[in-house]
């Protein structure tokens, strides 16, 4: 009974340690975590309440969302540093993307996004 709680035991320290170094995270790779933040605006420059921004990696994957405070202000605190893209919408319109955005470790980057209202009408 020892004997299988004992080998239980080190298949179950090796499978961690494995689980450790085989899927480092991207924070591993680029040092660390940053903020970004920044102000989105109307056409005419006045900054949008409770607009949705949104925030993925630069090849298109890990979605997430906030949304615009009483100042037109957003922020993403603490991400993995690297390259990302944001859009924002409010009131049935989009910003363009903002491509490429760096976080940097320990950095904060400002970015404005401005909604525009769409050309064809739609």
């Amino acid at each position: 009974m020892k004997r299988s709680f004992i080998v239980l035991g080190a298949s179950l320290l090796a499978l961690l340690g494995l689980a450790q170094f085989s899927v480092p995270t991207h924070a591993q790779f680029n040092g660390g975590v940053g903020t970004i933040e920044g102000t989105v605006l109307d056409p005419h420059g006045k900054p949008v309440t409770n607009a949705s921004v949104t925030i993925q990696t630069s090849y298109g994957t890990h979605p997430h969302a906030t949304h615009t405070d009483v100042n037109g202000h957003f922020e993403f605190a603490r991400w993995t540093a690297g390259q990302y893209d944001l859009r924002a919408y409010a009131n049935g319109v989009f910003s363009e993307w903002a491509k490429r955005e760096v976080i940097k470790a320990k950095k904060t980057t400002e970015v404005t996004l401005r909604l525009i209202p769409s050309q064809d009408g739609n």
